[in-house]
């Protein structure tokens, strides 16, 4: 065992002592391979220096052995949660108290307004400038110079309030870059994804707001109108100098791989690239997101729809990377569970991406995978 300093940590390392915040908050256990991701996270929070287990004579790291007792979750006690100090804050207020995430909020929330500002214009003109739009969005990131976790970090703790149609199109156009890159997309085609995540939904704003934000159950009527903003999106876009690309999206994200989308039913054969990865970035952020009606949706629960469905919904390739990434954006999260209990995750099933190896404070283990009555409730 040996002590690292955080700016000479590097992928493969193995912790050789679980690595705490500050305030007590579990953030890698021992025994875990260091990532790009967890490095990031060890200097957000302005952790010096960890501990990290010898180097073979090879030069490899030693991988670490998940302990027996991960095959059974026994009946381990509730660990006093009031009196220990790893639940002084959870880590998504830790996110939301530190400055990033509170420089992130004053460019998220200026962002909004400039897009709102560019679609309505756009209604009233028939003039959008894509080059302003798109460099905003990617100053957003870059000025903030967030990692993908990080901005999966920021996005998730910016659930707690109702989405606006154009909160909804930012957030759909980070995450169709992200999802781009993740697919190895050209540099071009992620900037022309990027756009077309801003406008992919341009025509709700031709749907009566009374049914935009109504608070209940939508009528079969009102669900038809709904239905009907795909069309009015691309016939509002049709005759502008936009990309081919970008109007087949608008017109295509609610399209499914087996036929089951609207407005026309296409099939794979038939649907854009940029259509197939809008469709699930929009189904992604419109599930975390809150509504009038509830609170956002955990991760792990979306991500358990997209496996029961997504298979046949969506593009396999592109849903298979989306998920992968997106698990794996929340290891070493904390979680809690459905009995109550929290945990932390230490490992992702790759077969089973919603349900993970967890680990509880007591140091005991337990694979969701093979205990189907529990489920994550909430990352926390």
């Amino acid at each position: 065992m040996r002590t690292v300093h955080s700016e000479d940590l590097q992928s493969g390392m193995i912790t050789a002592r679980a690595v705490y915040t500050a305030n007590g908050q579990l953030i890698i256990p021992v025994g875990t391979p260091l990532t790009s991701q967890l490095i990031s996270r060890i200097n957000f929070y302005g952790i010096s220096s960890i501990q990290i287990e010898h180097t073979s004579d090879q030069g490899e790291y030693l991988k670490p052995l998940i302990p027996q007792k991960i095959l059974s979750p026994g009946p381990s006690p509730i660990p006093n949660e009031k009196t220990s100090p790893v639940h002084n804050r959870s880590y998504s207020q830790i996110v939301q108290q530190s400055p990033k995430f509170q420089d992130f909020q004053i460019s998220y929330s200026k962002k909004i307004n400039s897009t709102q500002s560019a679609l309505d214009h756009f209604l009233t003109s028939d003039e959008v400038d894509t080059r302003s739009l798109l460099n905003e969005t990617v100053n957003l990131i870059q000025d903030s110079q967030l990692t993908v976790m990080e901005l999966f970090d920021m996005l998730h703790n910016m659930r707690q309030v109702d989405d606006t149609i154009y909160a909804h199109s930012l957030n759909v156009s980070l995450l169709a870059r992200v999802l781009g890159k993740w697919l190895n997309f050209t540099a071009e085609e992620i900037d022309t994804l990027t756009i077309a995540g801003l406008l992919h939904d341009i025509g709700k704003l031709k749907i009566p707001e009374s049914i935009i934000k109504k608070p209940g159950k939508l009528t079969e009527e009102e669900y038809d109108i709904i239905k009907m903003h795909p069309r009015i999106g691309f016939e509002t876009i049709e005759k502008s100098v936009l990309d081919l690309r970008i109007k087949q999206a608008i017109l295509m994200h609610h399209e499914r791989c087996d036929g089951s989308g609207y407005p026309f039913g296409f099939q794979k054969d038939d649907l854009s690239p940029f259509s197939m990865v809008l469709a699930i970035v929009d189904v992604y952020d419109a599930m975390t997101a809150a509504r009038s009606y509830r609170g956002p949706l955990c991760p792990f629960s979306v991500i358990q729809q997209f496996e029961d469905e997504g298979l046949q919904k969506y593009n396999p390739k592109f849903i298979l990377t989306f998920l992968e990434h997106i698990a794996a954006t929340y290891q070493n999260n904390r979680v809690l569970l459905s009995n109550g209990r929290r945990a932390t995750i230490v490992m992702i099933n790759k077969h089973r991406l919603s349900r993970p190896i967890v680990q509880f404070e007591d140091e005991s283990f337990l694979d969701l995978s093979k205990q189907t009555a529990l489920s994550i409730t909430a990352v926390i």
